[in-house]
């Protein structure tokens, strides 16, 4: 298991659980996602559509993602396009930084780091007030975490300390003081540290 894996699996299951279940909600985001004001002007009004069809769309691959029990790089795929124009297009739209960070979440899944970094940027950039906001600066620092991904431990710090500094009550913050122990770490280092302090 790579560095931090199991705290990986953990949060980003956590996070895409939370996304879903807001996305279920029928009253609030249908009313969002029907929004004439939520289409992007600046977009041809023929390949938009509506954002009522995009959040059908969007809708229906979270059903089908929930349903598959392996990775299916088609359906991922599928996701990855059906989110992401909903939130560009629909970007006013109060759902539109949960698909962005469903969307970064899939893309690792399927080793697309490039599209995964992208999105969480967006998500970052576009949405300061969104409440996930932390949980997306995270996710793109353990990217640069990561050595088989972004491969940047200063980077990785910074946005760590980032999330301490903007969000310190934050399940988020105690995470990035956890991780900015373990940036520059072996996993036999990590695994010895883990072990010791268990007393085994």
């Amino acid at each position: 298991m790579k560095k931090q894996g199991f705290l990986v699996l953990v949060l980003g299951g956590f996070i895409f659980f939370n996304a879903c279940t807001s996305s279920t909600k029928p009253n609030e985001s249908e009313k969002t996602a029907t929004d004439s004001s939520s289409l992007n002007p600046a977009k041809k009004p023929d390949y938009l559509g509506d954002c009522k069809k995009l959040y059908r769309e969007v809708r229906l691959m979270d059903s089908v993602l929930l349903t598959q029990t392996e990775v299916v790089y088609e359906s991922a795929n599928k996701a990855i396009k059906a989110f992401t124009d909903f939130a560009y297009y629909c970007a006013s739209d109060s759902l539109s930084p949960v698909y962005l960070i469903k969307t970064a979440q899939i893309a690792r899944v399927i080793n697309n780091i490039p599209q995964a970094k992208v999105v969480l940027e967006k998500c970052i950039e576009s949405y300061p007030n969104f409440n996930n906001r932390a949980a997306a600066i995270f996710l793109l620092a353990q990217l640069y975490d990561e050595a088989t991904y972004l491969n940047d431990e200063h980077e990785a710090r910074r946005l760590y300390q980032k999330i301490i500094e903007e969000y310190p009550k934050s399940e988020w913050a105690m995470n990035s003081k956890a991780a900015i122990k373990l940036l520059g770490k072996t996993d036999e280092e990590i695994i010895r540290e883990f072990t010791k302090k268990n007393g085994k």
